[in-house]
């Protein structure tokens, strides 16, 4: 019991997934006024810059997550359950700046219909995964899990609607646009921004899990 007492507690996990999920936010919104502004060179890195220091700064909370699991001996959710569900949110993360990046180094000059779509879904994917991630704290509340399970359905939604986005989007690529480097080029950033949604999704299944198993 002593030895219990003594021992750290909780960490603070939700709170620290809660600012976590702010900058995934953060990042998507900051990628989304780059499409939108990609004309102007000067919008653009800064728009670049911003995703680069919310992926940054979300890297650090991720590193503060898994330092303190090693530290906290009572965890208010599973061990492995708090291990996956902040690494995955990284993953959203690094994608996001992954894509604005590859958009960088891939010279892309233009932004076509399909990436504003495929922006879109990856933005509204961010923003439910927070709304999920904030409800978290209270799931021992039925309609807070509630909540939950519905805003997770609602990110399955959405990943089905970009995975119908980037099969029109591959299609019509392969079959009007005739230059071979666009078609690497756009078909890189297509995929890169419905792996975003799938990740989103991949959240999702792990807070569903965690709140069937705790609420």
């Amino acid at each position: 019991m002593l030895f219990g007492k003594l021992m750290p507690r909780d960490g603070n996990f939700f709170e620290m997934f809660n600012q976590h999920a702010d900058r995934i936010v953060e990042a998507a919104r900051a990628f989304s006024q780059l499409v939108a502004h990609y004309g102007d060179t000067n919008l653009r890195e800064q728009y670049n810059r911003d995703v680069d220091s919310a992926e940054q700064a979300a890297d650090r909370i991720t590193h503060e997550v898994n330092k303190s699991l090693h530290k906290t001996f009572i965890t208010p959710i599973d061990r492995e359950q708090i291990h996956s569900l902040i690494n995955t949110m990284d993953d959203v993360a690094d994608l996001i700046q992954d894509a604005a990046e590859t958009m960088a180094l891939y010279d892309v000059r233009h932004m076509t219909e399909e990436i504003v779509r495929l922006t879109e879904l990856s933005v509204k994917c961010c923003e439910r995964v927070k709304d999920a991630v904030y409800l978290l704290s209270n799931i021992g509340d039925a309609r807070t899990a509630e909540a939950a399970l519905k805003t997770c359905e609602e990110i399955d939604r959405l990943e089905s609607d970009a995975d119908r986005v980037m099969r029109n989007a591959m299609s019509k690529l392969f079959r009007e646009e005739p230059d071979v480097r666009e078609v690497i080029k756009l078909k890189a950033i297509y995929e890169l921004l419905e792996t975003v949604t799938d990740k989103c999704e991949d959240v999702a299944n792990l807070i569903e899990g965690i709140v069937l198993e705790n609420a």
